[in-house]
């Protein structure tokens, strides 16, 4: 049975997306019935898919040595709403890109704008670090403290994706959130490739130097194609 292979390829991780479609369908094959979603099942797909492309910028352009950042706000100047909190932000990224561009560098940023249901406003950041880093950011925040530390390499950044695009359907702390992210932070295409036969867990070849990494395994039937689907992770045994 014939099916389609997207394989998306970063310095220390290879994503694989498998799946069939009715023109990559499979003789003998028996089509699902297609289901409509329900408004829930669509969230948590968009969801996924926002954890999916934060996960992608952050591999394709992030690394160990850069900086997960919380910026606070002081109590006296919490701002009234996320519009404001969004100015604030966007002050703090314009004079951080100023301080990197003097310097020869270009600001890499995704981050999470948070009020929590007691009213507490906060901004999580994932920055790209460069020398005097963190004096730039102390200097830039004017609102709070900044609290930095160097990202996580485990789960090739997986987990801080889901964390980073939290909303308050996603973590009953919240009231409210807004993700966002600076636009120079492309996704590479995938290579495609045509497949002849579905393969069983224990056909896939796992390159040289790479695990699979099994939180990253996902399969099942597109509801909206009837056909099954298989996505999955695989991460090198050592980073470079």
């Amino acid at each position: 049975m014939s099916y389609r292979e997207n394989q998306y390829k970063f310095k220390n991780a290879i994503e694989v997306e498998q799946y069939h479609t009715a023109r990559y369908g499979a003789p003998g094959q028996e089509r699902q019935k297609k289901v409509k979603p329900t408004s829930e099942q669509m969230e948590k797909r968009n969801q996924y898919n926002k954890e999916k492309l934060a996960r992608r910028k952050m591999r394709a352009h992030m690394d160990v040595n850069d900086y997960f950042t919380t910026l606070t706000f002081r109590k006296d100047v919490r701002p009234p709403d996320m519009v404001a909190a969004k100015v604030c932000f966007r002050e703090f990224y314009q004079t951080v890109g100023k301080e990197y561009r003097k310097r020869g560098y270009e600001l890499k940023w995704l981050r999470n704008i948070e009020v929590g249901t007691k009213g507490a406003w906060h901004i999580h950041v994932v920055l790209n670090r460069i020398p005097d880093t963190d004096l730039i950011l102390r200097n830039a925040w004017k609102y709070g403290k900044v609290v930095s530390q160097l990202l996580n390499e485990k789960g090739e950044f997986a987990r801080l994706a889901a964390y980073i695009t939290k909303t308050e359907k996603t973590d009953p702390r919240l009231k409210e959130a807004s993700y966002s992210t600076s636009r120079n932070l492309p996704v590479p295409k995938p290579v495609q490739k045509d497949r002849e036969h579905w393969k069983t867990w224990k056909d896939i070849r796992i390159p040289k130097g790479f695990y699979l990494d099994q939180d990253s395994v996902r399969e099942g039937v597109n509801p909206h194609t009837g056909y099954e689907y298989r996505c999955y992770t695989l991460l090198r045994v050592r980073r470079i």
